[in-house]
């Protein structure tokens, strides 16, 4: 199957998926490409979180690159235990997130202008963005763009490791005992424990954040069609001022020539009634 059909059925809204994984079907056969005709019909029809996903992966993949450089770094800081590293990354990653949930969004709109009063499942999208930055495999697989559903990660990074400490021949051990791990571990345990509640409440900030944003595109929909209601009004009133001026000026017009009229009358009668006193005063 040749890359350019996948990548347009899967950055196509998903309700038309099937009819265009047919018609793609029917192109391959008519050219004689069983092979791609059969690969076309076992594509499967992603939902519509899995289909905002490919279209980042399609559309931005500068963006992705980015998100996954960014996992990267992050599964680097937990393994080697850095934690201010990992809190900044960690900020950067909830920052990359929320920028790409947004992009998904526009995307989305771009390519189906009607889901502008739409309720996306953009929850969904920000969890298997999450994946792909804490899972290799799921980063791996948002890239393809081929995506049929969306995924999900229950914690976030690798398990850490315990950073060893290189003891050579020459050093005198028994006077300069290195410390168990363990105790090393616990200070960080801690941190650990603390900046994932951290990030609980962060990411919990940010599903809030992205609902009350999707109620304010809402909202801003319902008020762009009702202004649009009192523009169709207004031109209508206009137009109906214009028809009124102009009955207005045609009234004008009649009343002015009814008055002509009425004065031209006038004096015909006054004429005739001048005539008819002269003649009564010499005896005609």
């Amino acid at each position: 199957m040749r890359g350019d059909v996948g990548e347009r059925l899967y950055s196509a809204p998903p309700e038309g998926f099937v009819a265009a994984r047919d018609e793609a079907v029917a192109e391959a056969k008519a050219a004689g490409d069983v092979d791609a005709a059969r690969e076309i019909a076992k594509l499967r029809k992603p939902t519509v979180a899995a289909w905002l996903v490919n279209l980042l992966a399609i559309r931005r993949p500068d963006l992705m690159d980015e998100l996954v450089e960014l996992s990267q770094a992050l599964r680097a800081a937990q393994r080697e235990l850095k934690g201010a590293e990992l809190r900044e990354l960690s900020a950067q990653r909830r920052q990359a997130v929320a920028g790409l949930v947004t992009e998904a969004r526009k995307l989305a709109i771009a390519a189906d202008p009607g889901l502008s009063r739409a309720k996306l499942p953009l929850n969904e999208v920000e969890a298997t963005l999450t994946a792909a930055l804490s899972d290799a495999d799921v980063a791996a697989q948002v890239r393809t763009g081929r995506l049929v559903r969306a995924a999900a990660y229950a914690g976030f990074g690798e398990v850490p490791r315990p950073q060893l400490r290189l003891v050579t021949a020459e050093e005198p051990v028994e006077e300069r005992p290195a410390p168990r791990a363990e105790d090393r571990r616990a200070p960080l345990k801690r941190e650990l424990a603390a900046a994932r509640t951290a990030q609980k409440k962060a990411e919990s900030d940010l599903e809030r954040a992205v609902k009350a944003e999707g109620r304010g595109v809402d909202d801003l929909a319902d008020i762009e069609a009702e202004l649009a209601e009192v523009e169709r009004r207004r031109a209508a009133a206009e137009e109906e001022l214009s028809r009124r001026k102009l009955a207005r000026k045609a009234a004008e017009r009649a009343v002015a020539a009814a008055r002509r009229h009425t004065g031209d009358v006038e004096g015909a009668l006054e004429a005739l009634d001048r005539e008819h006193i002269g003649k009564a005063q010499s005896g005609g």
